[in-house]
């Protein structure tokens, strides 16, 4: 299998890349620069497409064309990097979403915020395959939970508050999945989301947070994917047998 990675900034993309050793580097159309995993189990290409879901998105449209006009497309997507956490998602954690969910699309109205699936059009969620949701956990210790995509990164305790409520069992906030998974839906490839928690959503405390271990944590967690991923497809068929 073929994996595309998407992080948003170079730190993220290094720190998966870790996990599968020397990488070499290909170019992209729009001056991406895709990081390939040499030697690997499973081939893993890392991307770093910018920081939110619209970056995301367009870089991930871009991928996946170019692989599939390479005859050579992608069986899985996965949005990863790290991010806000929500309690109980210690810092340093590993969360894997069961829904990744777009928490700011939509529009405020006199009864309080109406996601665009409300007002009749476009979708707010992403719910990738339980299966392999479970075993991609499983593998890298991880919890699964929601996690919400935003344009604005949350700085209050009331926005904060407010997302738990309207997202029960919401563990991380991130600024990518939605529009990686948007992407993966356009071109019809499975996706998942892999945050590692850096700091707890709420107010802005960077004296707090704990970059360098949820980047560690990214790496250990993407040391895990090839196995689990093999976990998740079952068995190899008996080519003896009919």
């Amino acid at each position: 299998m073929r994996v595309l990675v998407v992080t948003a900034v170079a730190a993220e993309r290094d720190a998966v890349a870790a996990a599968a050793g020397p990488c070499d580097e290909a170019a992209l159309p729009g001056g991406y620069a895709l990081h390939r995993a040499a030697g690997t189990p499973v081939a893993l290409d890392v991307l770093a497409a910018g920081v939110g879901p619209a970056a995301a998105a367009a870089g991930t449209a871009t991928a996946l064309t170019a692989a599939t006009l390479a005859g050579a497309p992608y069986g899985l997507v996965v949005s990863a990097g790290i991010g806000g956490g929500f309690a109980p998602a210690p810092l340093g954690s590993v969360v894997v979403a069961d829904a990744i969910v777009a928490a700011d699309l939509g529009a405020e109205t006199p009864d309080g915020f109406a996601p665009v699936t409300e007002l009749g059009f476009g979708t707010v969620a992403h719910r990738p395959d339980p299966a392999l949701v479970r075993a991609v956990a499983a593998a890298a210790g991880a919890a699964s939970g929601t996690v919400v995509t935003v344009s604005t990164v949350t700085g209050s305790a009331a926005r904060a508050a407010e997302l738990a409520q309207r997202h029960p069992g919401v563990l991380a906030e991130a600024m990518e999945g939605f529009g990686v998974a948007e992407a993966a839906a356009a071109h019809g490839v499975p996706v998942l989301e892999i945050r590692t928690v850096s700091n707890a959503v709420g107010p802005r405390d960077r004296g707090a947070w704990r970059i360098g271990a949820a980047l560690t944590a990214l790496t250990g967690a993407f040391r895990t994917l090839p196995g689990a991923l093999t976990a998740a497809a079952g068995p190899a068929p008996d080519r003896h047998h009919p």
